[in-house]
Protein backbone atom coordinates (compact mmCIF):
# COMPACT_ATOMS: atom_id res chain seq x y z
CA UNK A 1 0.00 0.00 0.00
CA UNK A 2 1.19 3.48 -0.62
CA UNK A 3 0.11 7.06 0.11
CA UNK A 4 -0.43 9.58 -3.38
CA UNK A 5 -1.38 13.28 -2.56
CA UNK A 6 -4.01 14.46 -5.34
CA UNK A 7 -2.30 17.52 -7.57
CA UNK A 8 -6.07 19.42 -7.77
CA UNK A 9 -7.51 18.84 -4.30
CA UNK A 10 -4.21 17.25 -1.94
CA UNK A 11 -6.65 14.59 -0.38
CA UNK A 12 -4.51 11.81 0.58
CA UNK A 13 -5.24 7.98 -0.86
CA UNK A 14 -4.12 4.54 0.02
CA UNK A 15 -3.21 3.43 -3.35
CA UNK A 16 -2.70 -0.67 -3.95
CA UNK A 17 -0.71 -2.11 -6.47
CA UNK A 18 -2.07 -1.59 -9.63
CA UNK A 19 -2.11 -4.08 -12.36
CA UNK A 20 -0.44 -2.34 -16.08
CA UNK A 21 -2.20 0.05 -17.61
CA UNK A 22 -4.86 1.11 -15.05
CA UNK A 23 -5.02 4.53 -13.80
CA UNK A 24 -5.77 5.82 -9.63
CA UNK A 25 -8.77 8.88 -9.55
CA UNK A 26 -8.86 11.37 -6.78
CA UNK A 27 -11.96 10.18 -5.71
CA UNK A 28 -13.51 14.12 -4.33
CA UNK A 29 -12.04 15.95 -7.52
CA UNK A 30 -11.83 12.98 -10.33
CA UNK A 31 -8.22 13.84 -11.55
CA UNK A 32 -6.08 10.93 -12.91
CA UNK A 33 -3.18 10.61 -9.74
CA UNK A 34 -1.06 8.41 -12.19
CA UNK A 35 -1.06 5.68 -14.51
CA UNK A 36 0.53 2.74 -13.98
CA UNK A 37 3.17 1.56 -17.23
CA UNK A 38 3.66 -1.09 -18.77
CA UNK A 39 7.52 -2.87 -18.18
CA UNK A 40 8.51 0.79 -16.70
CA UNK A 41 11.72 -0.92 -16.07
CA UNK A 42 12.42 -2.52 -19.14
CA UNK A 43 11.30 0.60 -21.31
CA UNK A 44 13.27 3.18 -18.73
CA UNK A 45 16.57 0.90 -19.01
CA UNK A 46 16.30 0.55 -22.83
CA UNK A 47 15.88 4.33 -23.30
CA UNK A 48 18.39 5.63 -21.03
CA UNK A 49 21.72 3.38 -22.25
CA UNK A 50 20.48 4.41 -26.02
CA UNK A 51 20.83 8.43 -24.17
CA UNK A 52 23.87 7.50 -22.87
CA UNK A 53 25.45 6.42 -26.35
CA UNK A 54 23.90 9.11 -28.10
CA UNK A 55 25.08 11.78 -25.39
CA UNK A 56 28.67 10.29 -25.42
CA UNK A 57 28.66 10.92 -29.12
CA UNK A 58 27.14 14.51 -29.04
CA UNK A 59 30.21 15.46 -26.59
CA UNK A 60 33.15 14.03 -28.27
CA UNK A 61 32.28 14.57 -32.06
CA UNK A 62 32.53 18.26 -33.89
CA UNK A 63 29.10 19.90 -33.43
CA UNK A 64 29.40 21.95 -36.16
CA UNK A 65 31.46 23.46 -38.53
CA UNK A 66 31.43 26.39 -40.46
CA UNK A 67 33.36 27.11 -43.98
CA UNK A 68 34.21 29.73 -45.13
CA UNK A 69 36.41 29.79 -48.95
CA UNK A 70 39.14 27.92 -47.82
CA UNK A 71 38.76 28.37 -44.35
CA UNK A 72 37.03 26.18 -42.01
CA UNK A 73 36.22 25.78 -37.99
CA UNK A 74 34.22 23.23 -35.83
CA UNK A 75 33.01 23.68 -32.67
CA UNK A 76 31.85 20.92 -30.20
CA UNK A 77 29.25 21.23 -27.61
CA UNK A 78 32.00 21.43 -24.58
CA UNK A 79 34.26 23.78 -27.18
CA UNK A 80 31.03 26.09 -27.21
CA UNK A 81 30.85 26.53 -23.56
CA UNK A 82 34.47 27.21 -23.00
CA UNK A 83 34.54 29.86 -25.46
CA UNK A 84 31.47 31.59 -23.88
CA UNK A 85 33.35 31.19 -20.59
CA UNK A 86 36.53 32.95 -22.49
CA UNK A 87 34.09 35.55 -23.81
CA UNK A 88 33.45 36.27 -20.07
CA UNK A 89 30.08 35.75 -20.52
CA UNK A 90 30.76 33.03 -17.13
CA UNK A 91 26.64 33.15 -15.91
CA UNK A 92 25.22 31.72 -19.55
CA UNK A 93 28.13 29.25 -20.03
CA UNK A 94 27.46 28.22 -16.32
CA UNK A 95 23.58 27.62 -17.78
CA UNK A 96 24.53 25.77 -20.39
CA UNK A 97 27.11 23.18 -19.23
CA UNK A 98 24.24 22.44 -16.31
CA UNK A 99 21.01 22.30 -18.51
CA UNK A 100 22.64 20.31 -21.18
CA UNK A 101 25.75 18.76 -19.95
CA UNK A 102 24.99 17.90 -16.50
CA UNK A 103 21.62 17.71 -16.09
CA UNK A 104 21.08 15.22 -18.40
CA UNK A 105 23.98 13.14 -17.53
CA UNK A 106 23.13 12.85 -13.67
CA UNK A 107 19.52 12.11 -15.16
CA UNK A 108 20.51 9.04 -17.16
CA UNK A 109 22.89 7.82 -14.06
CA UNK A 110 20.39 8.19 -11.97
CA UNK A 111 18.19 6.13 -13.94
CA UNK A 112 20.58 3.34 -13.81
CA UNK A 113 21.24 3.65 -10.30
CA UNK A 114 17.88 2.93 -9.29
CA UNK A 115 16.33 1.02 -12.19
CA UNK A 116 19.61 -1.56 -12.41
CA UNK A 117 18.72 -2.97 -8.78
CA UNK A 118 15.28 -3.04 -9.79
CA UNK A 119 15.35 -5.18 -12.81
CA UNK A 120 17.96 -7.42 -10.60
CA UNK A 121 15.75 -7.85 -7.46
CA UNK A 122 18.40 -6.14 -5.04
CA UNK A 123 18.76 -3.37 -2.78
CA UNK A 124 21.27 -0.01 -2.61
CA UNK A 125 22.37 2.60 -0.80
CA UNK A 126 20.86 6.05 -1.01
CA UNK A 127 18.44 5.36 -3.39
CA UNK A 128 15.43 7.00 -2.52
CA UNK A 129 17.65 10.02 -2.46
CA UNK A 130 18.92 9.67 -5.25
CA UNK A 131 15.82 9.27 -6.99
CA UNK A 132 14.21 12.26 -4.92
CA UNK A 133 17.68 14.37 -6.58
CA UNK A 134 16.34 12.94 -9.79
CA UNK A 135 12.63 14.55 -9.52
CA UNK A 136 13.99 17.81 -8.41
CA UNK A 137 16.59 18.22 -11.33
CA UNK A 138 13.61 17.30 -13.70
CA UNK A 139 12.47 20.42 -14.47
CA UNK A 140 16.28 21.89 -15.38
CA UNK A 141 16.99 19.74 -18.26
CA UNK A 142 16.52 22.68 -21.01
CA UNK A 143 18.48 20.50 -23.87
CA UNK A 144 15.12 21.76 -26.87
CA UNK A 145 16.35 25.58 -25.93
CA UNK A 146 19.58 25.09 -26.65
CA UNK A 147 18.56 22.91 -29.58
CA UNK A 148 16.42 26.01 -30.69
CA UNK A 149 19.20 28.49 -30.50
CA UNK A 150 21.63 26.00 -32.98
CA UNK A 151 19.04 26.16 -35.56
CA UNK A 152 18.42 29.77 -35.35
CA UNK A 153 22.02 30.11 -35.64
CA UNK A 154 22.32 27.96 -38.87
CA UNK A 155 19.87 30.15 -40.36
CA UNK A 156 21.31 33.42 -39.31
CA UNK A 157 25.15 32.17 -40.22
CA UNK A 158 24.09 30.58 -43.06
CA UNK A 159 24.77 33.73 -44.99
CA UNK A 160 27.94 34.49 -44.10
CA UNK A 161 29.31 30.86 -44.24
CA UNK A 162 28.28 27.31 -45.46
CA UNK A 163 27.08 25.42 -42.23
CA UNK A 164 27.60 21.75 -41.89
CA UNK A 165 26.02 19.85 -39.01
CA UNK A 166 28.03 17.55 -37.64
CA UNK A 167 27.37 13.95 -35.98
CA UNK A 168 27.08 15.36 -32.15
CA UNK A 169 24.27 18.04 -33.52
CA UNK A 170 22.53 15.01 -34.97
CA UNK A 171 23.11 12.62 -31.66
CA UNK A 172 22.16 15.78 -29.13
CA UNK A 173 18.45 15.91 -31.27
CA UNK A 174 17.85 12.29 -31.11
CA UNK A 175 19.15 12.47 -27.38
CA UNK A 176 16.86 14.91 -26.63
CA UNK A 177 13.54 12.56 -27.98
CA UNK A 178 15.15 9.32 -26.35
CA UNK A 179 15.50 11.02 -22.70
CA UNK A 180 12.17 12.61 -22.86
CA UNK A 181 10.70 8.78 -23.74
CA UNK A 182 12.95 7.38 -20.77
CA UNK A 183 12.06 9.84 -18.57
CA UNK A 184 8.32 9.19 -19.23
CA UNK A 185 8.65 5.29 -19.39
CA UNK A 186 9.64 5.80 -15.26
CA UNK A 187 6.88 4.50 -13.24
CA UNK A 188 6.91 6.58 -10.25
CA UNK A 189 4.29 4.85 -8.20
CA UNK A 190 5.91 1.48 -8.76
CA UNK A 191 9.53 3.10 -7.79
CA UNK A 192 8.31 4.80 -4.58
CA UNK A 193 6.51 1.33 -3.68
CA UNK A 194 9.69 -0.72 -4.46
CA UNK A 195 11.82 1.39 -2.73
CA UNK A 196 9.87 1.84 0.27
CA UNK A 197 9.00 -1.50 0.70
CA UNK A 198 12.82 -2.23 1.51
CA UNK A 199 12.86 -0.20 4.51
Amino acid sequence: MHQIACHECDLIHDIPSMPNRAAAVCVRCGCVLFRAKTDSIDRTLAWTFAGLVLYAVAVSFPFLAMKNGPIANETGLLTGIEFLYRQGIIPLAALVLLTCVLIPLIQMLGLLYIFIPLKLNFRVKYAIPVFRLFKHIKPWSMMEIYMLGILVSIVKLGKMATIVPGLAVIAFGILIFVLNFALSAVDEHMVWEKLEGDL
